[in-house]
Formats: structure tokens, C-alpha cells, sequence
């Protein structure tokens, strides 16, 4: 299925599979030939990537500010107890005392330092609220506490992705409010909005040598999330992709995109489907994806979640990732589907070529949650990863190789 980025780039079959793509064909020649013949070459921007941050219920339970812990889970349990699941698995968490602002982060500040990504992008699964009145039909329900925003800031984070199906586990009162606090915490966010206008909206950043990337986000019901969030023109809610059905859901997608894209624009999809656990791609998620970089112009596909890894597709070069994993939660001690891994993750570095949209690079930092927090992965969770990888991606045309202790993509 997946093709290597220069035959991508060589393949007449692609170059001419519709006009916009032979335009941006045109494009790319053009600019290779100036960027060449002024003696420079464009620097490619990078964005970082994971998954699902589930800061509420357990997490939110050993946070500076804390909701109050009762669940309505049918296992009785309430927020506290995610904690000591986690402390009988791995031992005694550290005191409030010694856990900074951004403790949750832990390995992953000093990669992000070291890194500099241009974009720092999550899926924030969870409500940001105060609100007590539960979505009455749901049976997990996750709520990090407003004040512990600083949380997620401390990690220098750009914009959160919300169309999952956790953001309104707290009401509409809840996602409001989730959508206030990061406002107002100067955090860009996307996927969700007062009306449908706002939520197929996206989160726009401008880069260096005048980039403009834009986030879009979208969820589906295959992931949970609730057919009765989806927006619409009068009420606030979530964005709905009806994934199942490829040639539809790309056309309302690209109707969402060419209301905001300009020339020149590195478009962002970040999509919330699929089941908890399996490798199994969804034939119709491939081809909503592959339709989606075709027909809408899309650069990077972020898909997520499933509670572990999956494959990774270069597709016309541009970038599939299919399941980033959870990249943080409270399910440390949680038994069952232990053959998936859930407690390993990978940090996305995602290195794209400006002028041209297409990947350069995929680097990828391994990592894994003990005590609640994210630290880096040890050697048989490298390795782990890194044949689970190559397995998943070779099923795509990709590979992964290991550089120290970083995974670099091949395609």
C-alpha cells in the first residue's frame, strides 16, 4: 500500500491524479529550482505528536487542584483508587512536595527541550471542568480540575485536539467550560466549538518563513464518542466525520478545509476513531485517509484511539499515522490486554518540507508511564516497540530502524 516519497514524487500516476495535485507538483519544481538557484534551501518545520493525555480521574487526583473523586463507574471504584492501582503495580508515588507542575511530563520535558519542535500538538481526552452532573449514558467519565491548566501548559503546548469521546463526559456545561479554560489559558484548541461553524474549525499557527499550519480535528462514533455531541449550527458540540463512509466524509471535510485554507497552508487532520484494542486497520479508514490527502489537500493524517501503537503509512508522501496509543493515563495497574503494551508510547516528532508538504522524516522517541507519569522507555520496551512497529508499518510499505534510542520511520 504505502510508497516510498521519491517514487511518490516521480510517479506520473500520482503527479497527475488530479489538477490540485499537478499544481503542487508544478509547485515543488518551481520552488526546489529557486530555493537552488538562491543557494538555499527551505528548513522543514517540525511537529510533535501523541496521542490521548488523560489527565482526569486518577491523574487529576494527584494534581496541585483536585475534583472531588466520586465516579459513576458500574465498578464502584472512585478516582483515589486509580492511584493505588498504580502504587500497587510500581510503588509509592512521590509526595505533593516533590512532584513539580509539570511532573505528569517527566521524561518528556527535557525531549521537547532538546527536540524544539515548531508544534506541540495532544488529543486532551478528558473534560476541563468543575462540573458535577455526568453525561447520563456513558460509563467512564473523566474531569481534570481548570486550575491544573498550568498542567498542560508547563509543557509548552500549542494546541489540544478535543473531538474524542471524552471531552463532554461532563455535559455541555463541561465542554464549554473545557473550551473557556484553554481559551483563556492561551492554548489553542480544535475539534469542538459553540455551534458547527466553530467546531469544523481549525486551530491556525504561524511558523517560520511564513508557514501557516492548520489543525483541523474530528471524531467518531467508533471511538465512543457520543452521536448526540456532534454540533450543529445552534448548539455547541463535537465535529462528526462518518468515517465508514470514505467518499462522504471527505467531501464534507473538504468543504470544512477550503473555507480557511490558503496557498501554501500545511493542513493538519487529527481524527479520534476506531476500537480500544486490535491491529486491524479498518479498510474504510484507509481509504478515507488515502481520499483525504487526494481530494483534500491533507498533509499529515493524526490518528488515535486505540491504547497502544499501531501502523504508520506514507501515503503520495504524505504521513498516515494510524494510532498513535494513549500517551498518558491512569490505567497503571490495570490488568488485561497486556500482550498490546498499553503502558509503552511514542513521542512524534514529524518533520514536513514546507514548500512542498511532503514528509521528510519521522522521528520517534519511545516511552512508558510509571507513577503516573511519563518516563523513558527501558530496553525491553524499546525493543518491544520496535519490532511491533516494524511488523505494523511493513504492512504499509514502511519500516522503522533504530537510531540510540530513538525509532526512525523508513519509507
Amino acid at each position: 500500500m504505502g510508497s516510498s516519497r521519491s517514487k511518490s514524487l516521480l510517479s506520473d500516476s500520482t503527479v497527475h491524479r488530479n489538477t490540485s495535485q499537478h499544481l503542487e507538483w508544478l509547485h515543488y519544481v518551481y520552488g526546489m529550482c529557486f530555493y537552488r538557484a538562491s543557494g538555499t534551501m527551505t528548513a522543514n518545520i517540525t511537529v510533535f505528536m501523541v496521542g490521548d493525555v488523560m489527565l482526569g480521574r486518577g491523574i487529576d487526583m494527584i494534581l496541585e487542584h483536585s475534583n472531588h473523586p466520586i465516579l459513576y463507574e458500574r465498578n464502584g471504584l472512585d478516582a483515589r483508587d486509580y492511584v493505588t492501582l498504580a502504587e500497587r503495580q510500581n510503588g509509592s508515588i512521590p509526595d505533593r512536595s516533590e512532584r513539580p507542575v509539570d511532573y505528569v511530563w517527566g521524561a518528556a520535558i527535557p525531549v521537547l527541550k532538546e527536540k524544539k519542535p515548531d508544534l506541540k500538538m495532544i488529543n486532551l481526552e478528558t473534560s476541563v471542568t468543575t462540573s458535577d452532573t455526568p453525561w447520563p449514558i456513558k460509563g467512564i467519565h473523566y474531569r481534570m480540575h481548570p486550575k491544573n491548566v498550568k498542567v498542560i501548559q508547563s509543557a509548552g503546548i500549542d494546541c489540544c485536539v478535543l473531538a474524542n469521546n471524552h471531552v463532554a463526559d461532563w455535559g455541555f456545561p463541561g465542554l464549554l467550560e473545557t473550551m473557556d479554560t484553554l481559551q483563556i489559558a492561551g492554548i489553542k484548541c480544535a475539534g469542538v466549538g459553540r455551534n458547527s461553524f466553530e467546531a469544523q474549525s481549525p486551530a491556525a499557527f504561524h511558523l517560520h518563513h511564513n508557514t501557516r499550519v492548520l489543525v483541523f480535528s474530528a471524531g467518531h462514533s467508533s471511538s465512543g464518542v457520543c452521536d448526540s455531541w456532534e454540533a450543529n449550527p445552534d448548539r455547541e458540540g463535537v465535529n462528526m466525520l462518518e468515517f465508514y463512509k470514505p467518499a462522504e466524509a471527505v467531501a464534507q471535510l473538504r468543504e470544512q478545509i477550503y473555507k480557511h485554507k490558503q496557498d501554501g497552508d500545511i493542513i493538519i487532520l487529527s481524527v479520534h476513531w476506531g476500537g480500544n484494542w486490535g491491529w486491524k486497520i479498518d479498510s474504510s479508514f484507509v481509504k478515507f485517509a488515502h481520499k483525504a490527502i487526494d481530494e483534500a489537500g491533507v498533509h499529515v493524517i493524526h490518528g488515535h484511539s486505540s491504547h497502544h501503537v499501531k501502523g504508520i503509512e506514507v501515503y503520495n508522501g504524505r504521513l498516515i499515522i494510524y494510532g498513535c496509543g494513549d500517551f498518558l493515563n491512569d490505567y497503571e495497574g490495570i490488568t488485561g490486554h497486556d500482550n498490546f503494551r498499553g503502558d509503552l508510547a511514542l513521542m512524534y516528532f514529524v518533520d514536513i518540507n514546507p514548500a512542498t508538504g511532503l514528509l521528510e522524516g519521522l522521528r520517534m522517541v519511545p516511552t512508558q508511564t510509571i507513577h503516573l507519569c511519563v518516563n523513558k522507555a527501558k530496553e525491553d520496551g524499546i525493543k518491544w516497540l520496535m519490532s511491533t512497529m516494524s511488523r505494523e508499518c511493513k504492512k504499509f510499505g514502511c519500516d522503522v530502524r533504530r537510531v540510540g534510542d530513538e525509532l526512525h520511520l523508513v519509507f
